[in-house]
């Protein structure tokens, strides 16, 4: 007697929509699967850019790389978009996509639990979601991190960090921007010109590279881009080809990335003339080493006589400014907080129970770890895009997020063709996994002797240290002997 397989339609929740939320769900209707809710804490889509506001916000990516292969987009206002215009496109996105009756605004998932083969997932609404499979698209940076300033409470000023930017009149106000990575930078260039005095305070400088950050993109192009037959095919090409520059910039000691250094002791050299400025300016450790800064007007900017760079460590906040270690107190109206986010806590708060109650503190104990960015051992029919290791620092994350979409539809098929009921990833894999990743982090730019946000709470480097083929290989060939199924 033969038995026919049933066919069985799961239901899937994916947490998060930006923009690698947004890539999973159309990989998954294009697949055939309609069964899925969006749930966004925020109340519009982007990530990212809809809890970035702040004065100065652009992509540190060229527009035309930085968009999905499915969606073109040809008429870019600028060759660096601004945070608006980004945040704009993930918007249309969900009405040109028909994604609208999947997405739920203002839903925060505080808990998620595995029992008796399925997820069940509660919100702040009071909401409880049934799911077969669930798929954290939560991604790095929407937790804000706040230094921890003694008396910063009783500063009788504004205090705003720039991923909660609310509308302050800087104008003529004496002004302290904390953080000197790329929102640093642009905060900073920004408010200067409008600023009575404005001080960067820093622990570190960045090596920042000169580019015209504010070039409009010609309309020539614009036109160009939409007469092209295959424009899908172009975005997809400039994406790949894009990504395997910048990787062989990073993982090795090529010419290349000797060559992309020293641009970066030139634009410092060059455009900052007043030498203890420069000295100051001057980091300890080698371009790339941190997550690389452009801009096209920050040295011009912190040369200014409203302006001053210091690199004193904070030792406290006053109710009228604040003091540094050389017991030098700097008089401040406003304070801006450009000190970046809680990188390595993807999902959580979020209380994340797997198998057997397992929660994912006690898996990260030490540090988050994921089989190939998306699989976390205990924890079955989940999956992350963009989680542990991803390559934020060298590869087209749009890119990235589609094709490990494409992997997790793998699994969904099996599910739908009752191969498989629960799909985990084994200690095992993840373990060797884990063990390259160290191995081929050795020769990086990003193991050179800086501390970046890259490092994690146990000082290993959560990025991908490997080329775009290995990366698409495990993504598009798992094997089973991986994986723990039940059936």
């Amino acid at each position: 007697m033969t038995v026919t397989p049933t066919s069985r339609d799961p239901r899937i929740v994916i947490v998060g929509a930006g923009m690698a939320g947004i890539a999973a769900a159309h990989v998954f209707r294009q697949a055939g699967f309609t069964n899925f809710t969006i749930l966004e804490k925020g109340s519009d889509v982007g990530g990212v850019w809809h809890w970035n506001r702040y004065p100065g916000l652009r992509c540190d990516v060229p527009s035309y790389g930085y968009q999905y292969a499915f969606a073109p987009k040809p008429d870019w206002k600028h060759v660096w978009a601004t945070g608006d215009e980004i945040q704009q496109y993930h918007h249309d996105l969900i009405a040109h996509l028909q994604l609208e009756s999947h997405l739920k605004l203002g839903c925060e998932v505080t808990s998620a639990v595995f029992a008796e083969n399925r997820w069940r997932l509660s919100t702040t609404g009071g909401d409880e979601i049934d799911a077969d499979f669930v798929v954290a698209a939560t991604g790095i940076l929407h937790h804000p991190f706040i230094p921890d300033i003694p008396g910063l409470d009783a500063f009788d000023g504004p205090v705003v960090h720039t991923a909660r930017w609310t509308d302050i009149d800087m104008t003529g106000k004496r002004v302290a921007v904390i953080g000197t990575g790329s929102t640093g930078v642009q905060v900073f260039s920004a408010l200067q010109p409008e600023a009575a005095y404005i001080t960067h305070f820093a622990r570190t400088p960045q090596w920042v590279m000169w580019m015209p950050m504010g070039l409009k993109q010609p309309r020539i192009v614009g036109r160009l881009l939409r007469a092209l037959p295959t424009q899908e095919k172009a975005v997809r090409l400039s994406q790949l080809v894009g990504s395997d520059y910048l990787v062989d910039l990073v993982i090795r000691p090529t010419w290349r990335r000797r060559m992309a250094q020293r641009y970066g002791w030139i634009c410092l050299r060059t455009m900052v003339r007043d030498k203890d400025l420069r000295a100051r300016l001057t980091p300890d450790y080698q371009p790339f080493c941190k997550r690389q800064v452009l801009s096209g007007n920050y040295y011009r900017r912190i040369s200014k006589p409203n302006a001053s760079f210091v690199s004193e460590p904070i030792a406290e906040a006053t109710n009228t400014g604040l003091r540094t270690a050389d017991d030098v107190h700097h008089d401040v109206d406003a304070i801006v907080l450009a000190t970046g986010f809680q990188a390595h806590n993807y999902m959580r708060p979020m209380t994340l129970r797997g198998r057997d109650g397992l929660s994912i503190d006690d898996a990260w104990a030490k540090g988050p770890r994921a089989w190939g960015m998306t699989a976390i051992p205990g924890f079955p029919n989940l999956f992350t895009v963009l989680g542990p290791n991803s390559p934020t620092g060298s590869m087209s994350l749009q890119h990235v997020a589609e094709l490990t979409a494409r992997y997790i539809t793998t699994w969904l098929q099996r599910f739908r063709d009752s191969e498989i009921t629960t799909v985990e990833v084994t200690e095992e894999a993840t373990s060797r996994f884990a063990d390259d990743v160290a191995e081929a982090m050795v020769p990086t730019v990003w193991n050179t002797g800086c501390n970046s946000w890259y490092f994690d709470d146990d000082n290993h480097i959560d990025l991908w240290p490997f080329d775009r083929k290995r990366l698409t290989r495990m993504l598009t060939e798992p094997h089973d002997d991986d994986y723990i199924f039940t059936a």
